[in-house]
């Protein structure tokens, strides 16, 4: 069933403190976090390629986002970064890789559990020996904006399933190409919580770094996270 996008409801959402977590293998963004102004960017990267070829590495193509959705200023990195750094060597849900979608969870378990997943995917797919393996940081950032709501729409279970992004690919593309800011979606991998999809940075603001997290991978799934600050363990159940 090809779910109709005008259907789709719009719903305000306001989450405080919701929870994006990232691997903290890649520092700030200089460019995003020092220059507010996102209207002075273009000069700025024109100046800087002819002494710094690799410029465009570290901020990825700023052209994916348009002029007037740009953010800037402290922890603009952790909105912008996904939108400038894509692939189609990694599509998400409701990206088949072609555009950005910053992906945040209303609360830190929702966050964790979605994350552990992939993780665990990726651990596997390369063979991975059991271990504590890499870093991941906590974002937690505010949400204010009109979501296209299919948490309840008949028809969404195509979307949201496991491990087929088939369906959801399709929805995310034809919500991009309609223009909108973003979608509100069940969790798959935590059930009764919920995650947002942001297909633009200015859905979200104030960012903050949060805990730093390692997870344990124990050759099947991961079964342990430590919080790094208090060295507190905690096994998943």
């Amino acid at each position: 069933m090809v779910i109709d996008v005008s259907s789709i409801p719009l719903c305000k959402v306001r989450w405080r403190r919701a929870v994006r977590i990232i691997r903290s293998l890649h520092p700030p963004i200089d460019l995003f976090e020092d220059i507010a102004d996102p209207a002075d960017w273009a000069l700025l990267i024109a100046a800087e390629q002819k002494t710094n070829p690799r410029l465009m590495e570290a901020i990825g193509n700023i052209d994916l986002v348009p002029p007037g959705r740009r953010v800037g200023g402290q922890g603009a990195s952790y909105l912008m970064a996904p939108f400038t750094h894509v692939s189609t060597d990694r599509p998400s849900r409701f990206s088949d890789g072609r555009f950005g979608v910053l992906y945040v969870g209303k609360t830190f378990e929702v966050a964790l559990f979605e994350t552990m997943y992939h993780h665990a995917r990726f651990m596997a797919a390369t063979a991975e020996q059991p271990g504590w393996t890499s870093r991941f940081r906590e974002i937690v950032l505010d949400i204010d904006a009109q979501l296209h709501d299919i948490r309840a729409i008949p028809g969404n279970g195509p979307v949201l399933a496991s491990d087929d992004y088939t369906e959801s690919h399709a929805l995310g593309s034809r919500l991009h190409r309609f223009g909108s800011d973003s979608v509100v979606y069940p969790s798959v991998r935590a059930p009764g919580g919920e995650c947002a999809g942001l297909f633009y940075p200015d859905r979200a603001s104030l960012p903050t770094e949060g805990r730093y997290l390692d997870y344990h991978w124990n050759g099947t799934a991961v079964d342990l996270y430590r919080d790094l600050v208090s060295g507190q363990i905690y096994r998943v159940i």
